[in-house]
């Protein structure tokens, strides 16, 4: 059985096995089509995964292994806030992080006030906090907003709230065969969307943790938590924050075993499993702890988690 893991997002598995899954309720679909917010991905055959040294064994990022994927769209963009705004308000839907109650958020970023009356965080990696009232339209807890964060990506959406919001849009949520080859942006077994070097002529290319995490971040790219969705170069494809911002969650049950992951034409993973894949890593990873912010890099979350640095983006099936 392949283990829930928490480190890079908070689980509510993690937290307490004893937590129920709620329903979501029901929405209308509407079709929210916006073409020119999207990017014609061409599909083909590529090497997927990776045979790198610093990956992590557990996640099953490799060995790397012919995959064909057919053409699709995909959104330039993470989901943002203005957008699910729009989604709320069309459909009335309630996240599950709002019928929890809950939602995980990163220490650093709770109030005082707030801090004040949170109680429980997460014992393996207690940099993440239960905060009652965190939603996505506040991030780090009750006294938080998203005005000022219209066009960052949206956060504490778990995997079933991302799925709805893509029904309503008249979309889905990528493959993670689509995902990896839409994140490569046309370049082969490169560690990062724009080549191997993170940091390429000293620019910075993703919003990810620089310093001793999780003490201190020196924010050297500029941001500490999400970063609006277009920040940085889009790779290849025209796409933005492929890797660093959020994680984005992906149509697939996670399984770290290759042959398992739904083999080589185009792959939609196993059909059952307890937790889904993720991808692209978020601004908390650092080399030191979850080198996941490479294209190649996966992990997992239960679909009914949430937390501040999770988001997704949705993408179109060419007829």
């Amino acid at each position: 059985m392949d283990t829930i893991r928490s480190c890079c997002a908070g689980s509510r598995a993690s937290y307490s096995q004893d937590i129920q899954q709620i329903a979501s309720p029901e929405v209308k679909q509407s079709i929210y089509l916006t073409e020119g917010e999207m990017a014609y991905i061409p599909g083909g055959t590529f090497l997927m995964g990776t045979d790198y040294k610093y990956a992590f064994p557990d996640d099953g990022e490799g060995p790397v292994r012919k995959v064909e994927v057919n053409p699709f769209k995909m959104d330039i963009h993470a989901v943002t806030n203005e957008k699910f705004k729009a989604f709320v308000e069309d459909t009335g839907y309630i996240t599950e992080a709002e019928q929890f109650g809950w939602s995980f958020v990163f220490h650093h970023f709770v109030s005082k006030k707030t801090a004040a009356i949170v109680t429980q965080q997460v014992h393996a990696t207690p940099w993440w906090w239960v905060v009652e009232g965190a939603t996505w339209k506040h991030p780090e807890g009750p006294d938080s907003a998203i005005e000022n964060r219209l066009d960052h990506p949206v956060i504490h959406v778990s995997w079933n709230d991302a799925a709805a919001y893509c029904k309503w849009a008249g979309k889905r949520l990528p493959t993670e065969a689509e995902w990896e080859f839409a994140a490569r942006g046309g370049l082969e077994q490169k560690l990062y969307p724009w080549g191997d070097e993170l940091t390429s002529n000293g620019q910075h290319r993703c919003n990810i943790w620089q310093g001793e995490f999780p003490v201190s971040n020196e924010k050297l790219d500029g941001y500490a938590g999400t970063a609006p969705v277009d920040s940085y170069d889009p790779n290849g494809y025209g796409l933005y924050n492929m890797v660093g911002n959020v994680w984005e969650w992906c149509s697939d049950w996670f399984v770290n075993n290759v042959e398992e992951q739904g083999g080589r034409n185009n792959p939609k993973g196993p059909e059952i499993g307890m937790a889904r894949s993720i991808r692209g890593g978020s601004y908390l990873c650092h080399f030191s702890y979850c080198n996941r912010y490479r294209v190649a890099a996966r992990t997992s979350n239960t679909p009914d988690s949430s937390s501040g640095n999770i988001g997704f983006r949705c993408v179109w099936d060419i007829d």
